[in-house]
């Protein structure tokens, strides 16, 4: 290749695969960039980093600073939702060069009359670019520099930290290079900092026995905006397949009455764009949607893609479904699982770009007609990646707010190439990590390696489709701690609301974590009046977590050391560093256990630290780096602010 540059520029940093995705960040937040670059010989060399939102023509720009071997660093803020492009460009700067080499060349007592006039040139070429006053001063310099009798002062000037400020503010690019431009994705701050809460809408009903709708969904809304969620989710509210339909206990043929998985989608009465009719019509979802934005609560919708035997899909489109050698439609298995109920969506179909239009417009609907900017989409990981990277793409460019919840536990490379392709939030495996060990491996994990750049974590200590092992007959210890840990060590928690609030954990068998009597296959009739501890303090922690801006992000976290295995410990900060929290918390759910929390230091400096508990409002002054605390099964953690 022939080029004539000499700036060799590698190992940008963020960046995903060599550019093909995009990092991604939440407005406000900074872009950290760092690079190698490097010359040849011992030119003095400059760089920075130059970045634009994709509604701006023109680069903003921002000088990198040189760390040490051969890295330089610099940072931006991102301001606006969409996509930003950056790169690094890199350039001999024969300025600073000659002003480097002249410096020597004074300190050795040269004479540097030629070198004199030569820095005047450098400074004419840069005089269209200077204001006034800086044109007032470099005129001044020219003048020294030229006559012979204001030699004296022209050496004084040569090296003057002035010059070298505007050299610097107006750059000599001389056989300039530039990396490959990379991309950001930045979302509103809902894509970063969220607390959810599950329920199903049918089970929403006042009266025992009784099917519930949107209109007695609206009456729960200020309980859960009260415990501090700002996302309500909703299972699929579409039409329930009645053909194949599954009874109690997924049960393979149902009872008369029984209401059947609402991941079954479609009937007689319509599909993915239409509302189960007992639930009520597509006006009241409408209006239930609206009351709770009114009280600063979004909706996010199930977006499942398959279908119930008698979706309208499979009459009208046979060809998006796959069809076996006996004349019937290859149903979901997870041997040795058997769906009935579920058709998937055959995505290798020749007619596959209607089929992709078809799902687009599903979203559309939603979007468009009911205001929906937030969908949970259930098992992403067994549709084709770059359909997700298509979807999402194509609706961020008309509605660049919405976001998308990847449900997918499996494979972490999968898991991984899901967020890449532009899911917002991804479930995690924090629902099986349960040990001390366990838990700082994985949030590290998340936290130090690529994956920060790209997977944003939403911790769920259960779900309908999962009763972990650690609840099943879990006391209200464990339902406390599993709470506090998913909150505080993630900047995204939800739960599967009423089954975890009143502690119902009975498995379907041994050594399966599948619930009895799954709500997935009937509807429950829940005391919503009730409160207990357990709802007490998750409203508490919901709130506290409103507060401290630390907590509202992942990535920022130092664990701390204890000389306890049962006793966790961990140091939370914001971006500036504002606002700073420390959580001990206990993972023994039936005994008081005692440790010695070690401080981090190197974090917080040296001086005694005066902390306040946000759960108690117990006050401390701690002045070693070693701290004793104790913790019981009653209250197994503190959430400790750190007051400066």
């Amino acid at each position: 290749m022939q080029k004539q540059t000499r700036i060799i520029i590698e190992n940008v940093l963020p960046q995903l695969d060599g550019g093909a995705f995009a990092v991604k960040r939440i407005v406000g937040q900074q872009i950290n960039v760092s690079a190698d670059v490097f010359s040849d010989g011992h030119d003095v060399i400059a760089c920075s980093v130059k970045f634009k939102h994709e509604a701006e023509e023109g680069w903003q720009e921002v000088r990198m600073n040189p760390i040490e071997n051969d890295v330089w660093k610099a940072t931006f803020n991102v301001e606006k939702q969409g996509v930003y492009s950056y790169l690094v460009e890199g350039w001999v700067d024969y300025a600073l060069n000659w002003q480097h080499g002249t410096e020597r060349k004074i300190q050795d007592n040269q004479y540097i009359k030629s070198e004199l006039l030569e820095g005047a040139e450098y400074i004419k070429a840069i005089q269209k670019f200077a204001n006034d006053a800086e044109n007032d001063y470099l005129n001044k310099l020219i003048h020294f520099f030229t006559t012979e009798s204001e030699y004296d002062k022209a050496v004084y000037e040569a090296s003057s930290p002035e010059l070298t400020h505007i050299f610097t503010k107006y750059p000599t690019r001389f056989l300039a290079n530039q990396s490959s431009e990379l991309k950001v994705y930045v979302d509103r701050k809902k894509a970063l900092f969220s607390t959810w809460y599950e329920f199903f809408p049918r089970s929403s009903s006042s009266e025992k026995g009784k099917h519930g709708t949107f209109k007695d969904c609206e009456r729960l809304l200020q309980r859960v905006a009260a415990m501090g969620f700002d996302t309500l989710y909703f299972p699929p509210i579409h039409p329930i397949g009645e053909v194949n339909r599954k009874g109690k206990n997924n049960a393979t043929n149902a009872e008369p009455g029984d209401v059947g998985s609402p991941w079954g989608i479609g009937s007689q009465y319509g599909g993915h764009k239409s509302t189960h009719p007992e639930l009520g019509t597509i006006e009241d979802f409408k209006n239930l949607v609206t009351k709770a934005q009114d009280l600063g609560i979004e909706v996010a919708m199930d977006y499942a893609l398959q279908a119930a035997p008698d979706h309208p899909y499979v009459n009208e489109f046979p060809q998006w479904f796959k069809w076996r050698p006996d004349g019937t439609v290859q149903y979901a298995e997870n041997p040795p699982k058997k769906y009935q109920d579920i058709l998937p969506i055959y995505f290798e179909t020749d007619d596959w770009k209607n089929l992709w239009a078809a799902l687009l417009d599903v979203a559309l609907f939603w979007i468009e007609e009911c205001n929906i900017r937030i969908f949970r989409v259930d098992n992403p990981h067994t549709k084709p990646f770059y359909f997700w990277g298509w979807l999402i793409g194509e609706i961020k460019k008309k509605h660049s707010d919405v976001l998308f919840l990847a449900e997918a536990f499996t494979r972490p490379k999968i898991m991984n190439e899901l967020a890449k392709q532009g899911f917002s939030q991804s479930y995690t495996y924090f629902t099986w990590r349960n040990s001390k060990n366990e838990l700082i491996e994985y949030v590290n994990e998340l936290t130090k390696s690529e994956q920060k750049e790209f997977y944003r974590p939403n911790f769920w200590p259960n779900t309908p489709d999962i009763n972990p092992f650690a609840l099943q007959g879990g006391n209200e210890s464990v339902h406390l701690q599993k709470y506090f840990l998913a909150a505080t060590l993630s900047s995204s928690v939800g739960i599967y609301g009423p089954v975890f609030e009143y502690r119902v954990s009975t498995p379907m068998a041994p050594g399966k974590e599948e619930y009895l009597n799954s709500e997935k296959y009937e509807f429950y009739h829940w005391d919503w009046e009730i409160q207990n501890k357990l709802t007490i303090l998750i409203s508490k922690i919901n709130f506290i977590r409103k507060e401290q801006s630390s907590l509202q992000q992942t990535n920022n976290i130092v664990f701390c050391d204890t000389n306890n295995d049962q006793v966790m410990s961990y140091y939370k900060f914001d971006d500036k560093k504002e606002n700073e929290t420390l959580m001990v918390v206990s993972l023994d759910a039936h005994n008081v256990c005692k440790a010695m929390v070690r401080l981090p230091i190197h974090e917080l400096g040296f001086q005694p630290i005066h902390v306040v508990d946000l759960i108690t409002g117990n006050s401390y002054f701690w002045n070693n780096e070693w701290n004793y605390v104790e913790l019981s099964p009653d209250l197994p953690f503190h959430l400790l602010k750190i007051m400066r």
